[in-house]
């Protein structure tokens, strides 16, 4: 089988972090948030990975030949010109995506969640249409494209609703596909977007269906939803494998700390927290529901709370850093300074408190 991931260009709702690292490479409970999706492709039975992108694919390169070999597949880069929205990557990927009558898996390089490839691969098989489209339920619907399904086949698409101002279901596509090569003939070499163009077509057709998503989902694309899909991601982690979690009486709930990391005994972590390679964390710190990126350092009796620390970077002593407070790579913040909701650009140095939601350039 064959997958393709939608990584697209800049990662600009990821900034700062990805001033200095392709979105894809950015690590998601300590591993790069690509290699979750190549793992579980993996285990699928997918052989041919492509990544469809629009800047720096250079960057990439070596990273993704190590898991080449690591998880026996081929992954080869589709390089877009021009943006081609989320279907004109399909197209332009084509020699790949067609080269047997396998279907092939889609999805977004943002979404989080647990790749249930293999079920939704069976599950196609069996209904016998060109697409299904990953669902899932969502509390509040009005804020999302809302899927509509027939009356009188389960799981057949009716139509999309846009949202919709009185309650039609709480289903919304989750951003991940499985789809007969013959979809790409419906396609075009240019910027076309598959939601409102291509499914359309497949639903007029009934040949669209859904699957729903079992556990946890996330658009991890933007630093609010990167930290609560991080909370989602750990409550994973403790279901199915409690064993990677950390333990120990200065831990508190969930959180995941690389063996590298050095934490004085005296800090408290947690919950929901990841503590990147060569961490220093020092005495009396308190950290909770944040992400401290690899070779970063927080000094003695600082508060870390809803933050993600950037590679690098160093917290001075007594710091309050709060409300998605992002800072980027090598990143220093002076001794008691606060920072509520500040984004730190790389390469700063943070002398006076920031105020709520600033951006430091």
């Amino acid at each position: 089988m064959k997958g393709l991931i939608l990584v697209g260009g800049y990662g600009t709702r990821l900034r700062p972090l990805t001033l200095t690292v392709p979105k894809p490479l950015v690590e998601f409970g300590n591993r790069p948030m690509i290699l979750h999706q190549i793992e579980a492709l993996a285990a699928a039975g997918v052989t041919d990975i492509v990544l469809a992108v629009n800047y720096r694919p250079e960057v990439m390169v070596e990273t993704l030949k190590k898991y080449e070999k690591e998880y026996g597949v081929s992954i080869t880069f589709s390089v877009e010109t021009e943006p081609l929205g989320t279907a004109g990557p399909l197209k332009l990927a084509e020699k790949v995506l067609k080269k047997d009558n396998s279907p092939f898996f889609v999805l977004n390089s943002d979404v989080i969640c647990e790749y249930p490839f293999q079920e939704l691969a069976d599950f196609h098989k069996a209904h016998g249409g060109k697409g299904t489209i990953v669902a899932t339920k969502v509390d509040e619907p009005s804020k999302y494209g809302v899927i509509v399904h027939d009356i009188a086949t389960p799981n057949l698409i009716d139509r999309f609703v846009e949202k919709p101002v009185e309650f039609v279901g709480n289903r919304i596509n989750a951003g991940l596909y499985i789809l007969n090569p013959e979809v790409i003939d419906m396609i075009e070499l240019k910027p076309t977007s598959i939601e409102k163009e291509t499914f359309p077509v497949l639903v007029e057709e009934k040949q669209l269906y859904s699957f729903d998503l079992e556990g946890y989902w996330m658009d991890v694309g933007q630093p609010k939803d990167f930290l609560s899909g991080t909370v989602l991601y750990l409550n994973s982690v403790r279901k199915h494998h409690p064993e990677k979690l950390a333990k120990g009486d200065n831990v508190i709930g969930n959180v995941i700390v690389d063996p590298s990391a050095k934490i004085d005994p005296s800090a408290k972590i947690g919950p929901d927290v990841v503590i990147g390679t060569n961490v220093t964390i020092g005495e009396g710190v308190r950290i909770s529901r944040s992400v401290v990126l690899s070779n970063s350092h927080v000094k003695a009796h600082s508060l870390v709370k809803s933050t993600i620390v950037g590679w690098a970077s160093t917290v001075g002593q007594w710091c309050r850093l709060e409300g998605v407070t992002v800072l980027g790579d090598d990143v220093e913040v002076k001794d008691e300074i606060y920072i509520n909701g500040g984004k730190v650009l790389p390469h700063k140095s943070i002398s006076s408190n920031v105020p709520k939601e600033a951006i430091i350039m």
